[in-house]
């Protein structure tokens, strides 16, 4: 019988399963349709495993006993669905190597905030002295951790690409933020999606918790026909006091447990991230920690001292009065929603890019209150003019980071923030988000 396993798409994430299917005695076959990056085929090469690029050896790939595959590869394509007709199993990374640990397993999904979550969550725990691993959407591989240098726990951020290729894991802490449209390319409906989120529950048992936000209608609409067994842990920025959960009263985080009892309280004034959003993250990341039954002093520490990523909301700098914010993880409306709802100054809002069937109405308000000039970055900026020409003064299009900069500072005024918040994936332009956010940086230092 054979005993190859086929690993598609040779990134972080797939060399990461290349490396635990081989020291766990498979042959394994790589498999990339472009080009695998130098860093990645060195460390296929030091484990000696065999890989192609440029193209897929479909007889190979379908003689093989599984299939793991990239996150970012659709499950339409031919090959998979051929794999499917020979009842090939075909799973994600992190179903592969959740087989292979016995660690806690915490996972954090949502349309936004989950990067943030997911970091912060793992800074209490390293903080405190637990032996954890980042992995997931963030940090390394998580197979190639559970490989070769194994942790008690893993923080996961997962996206809904990842949960996805999840069959058979139960997590011992699964964190639900939010659900908003988005990824409407790639899912047939919006309730598909939201089907997609709920994947991070299934499987769990009574021992396992639920947490999820109590003031998300979606999530909350599901909830009514969703069953389970997981203890459900809600959190909320309503002021009433809950029988277990967390709640905002007269600016204090309240947390509440029965198993293990732990009651938390800490202002929202000494969070190092502000927002009501990052309240919603802050509290998931504290719901863990108290059920980890780590020292509060600990858990203040660590919410009052945490750094947040790179390209989320991060101020850049200020130019002749003129603020400029990074935020170019902001690959959705909902995250631009966040963004402009919290910045205080009129805005330059830079936005656009590859369109993920984004519906602008729910920022028309907000747009109209507060936003002076849109400044469209992007190939095909049409939606966005529709959208918003007549909620502001003035529409104007660029076609890189230095020329939106270039314009947002000629035409910006003092005591104004320019915002790169762009609601839309960055690939028209830019590599990814990063590039995106780095290229704007540069060009506001260039200033």
């Amino acid at each position: 019988m054979s005993n190859l396993i086929s690993i598609l798409g040779a990134g972080e994430s797939g060399v990461g399963s290349a490396i635990l299917a081989q020291k766990k005695g498979f042959d394994v076959w790589v498999s990339d349709y472009g080009t695998i990056k130098p860093q990645y085929k060195t460390e296929l090469d030091k484990y000696g495993v065999n890989y192609e690029e440029g193209g897929h050896d479909e007889a190979k790939i379908l003689s093989s006993v599984k299939i793991i595959k990239s996150p970012g590869i659709a499950d339409s394509i031919p090959m998979l669905v051929k794999a499917r007709k020979e009842n090939i199993t075909i799973v994600g990374e992190i179903e592969f190597a959740a087989a292979y640990t016995n660690a806690t397993l915490i996972g954090i999904t949502g349309t936004n905030g989950k990067t943030t979550t997911t970091l912060l969550t793992h800074h209490i725990l390293q903080r405190a002295g637990l032996k954890v691993g980042l992995a997931g959407n963030v940090g390394y591989s998580f197979a190639k951790q559970v490989a070769e240098q194994e942790h008690e726990y893993y923080v996961l951020e997962l996206s809904s690409f990842q949960l996805d290729g999840i069959y058979t894991v139960a997590l011992d802490y699964a964190v639900l933020l939010n659900i908003t449209p988005d990824h409407l390319d790639r899912y047939s409906s919006l309730q598909e999606y939201i089907e997609s989120k709920f994947k991070i529950n299934q499987n769990q048992n009574a021992e396992q918790r639920f947490i999820y936000c109590a003031d998300d209608e979606t999530i909350i609409n599901q909830l009514k026909h969703h069953t389970t067994d997981a203890q459900l842990i809600p959190f909320s920025l309503k002021s009433e006091p809950m029988e277990e959960g967390a709640w905002v009263d007269q600016n204090q985080i309240n947390i509440k447990l029965n198993k293990p009892k732990v009651e938390f309280i800490m202002s929202v004034e000494q969070l190092t991230i502000a927002g009501n959003h990052n309240t919603y993250n802050s509290m998931a990341a504290s719901i863990i920690a108290n059920s980890l039954l780590i020292r509060k002093e600990s858990i203040r520490e660590s919410l009052s001292d945490f750094k947040n990523v790179e390209h989320r909301l991060e101020h850049v700098g200020k130019v002749k009065g003129i603020n400029f914010v990074n935020d170019s993880k902001a690959t959705n409306v909902n995250a631009a929603w966040y963004a402009l709802e919290s910045t205080e100054d009129p805005i330059i809002w830079i936005a656009g890019g590859v369109d993920k069937g984004n519906d602008y109405a729910s920022l028309s308000p907000l747009v109209r209150s507060k936003v002076r000039i849109i400044v469209c970055l992007g190939k095909n900026s049409m939606k966005l003019h529709q959208a918003f020409r007549k909620d502001v003064d003035m529409m104007i299009n660029a076609s890189s980071a230095q020329e939106a900069v270039n314009l947002a500072y000629g035409l910006g005024e003092k005591g104004e923030t320019v915002l790169l918040s762009p609601a839309c994936a960055s690939f028209d332009l830019f590599e990814n988000y990063q590039d995106r956010g780095n290229q704007f940086k540069r060009a506001v230092r260039n200033l």
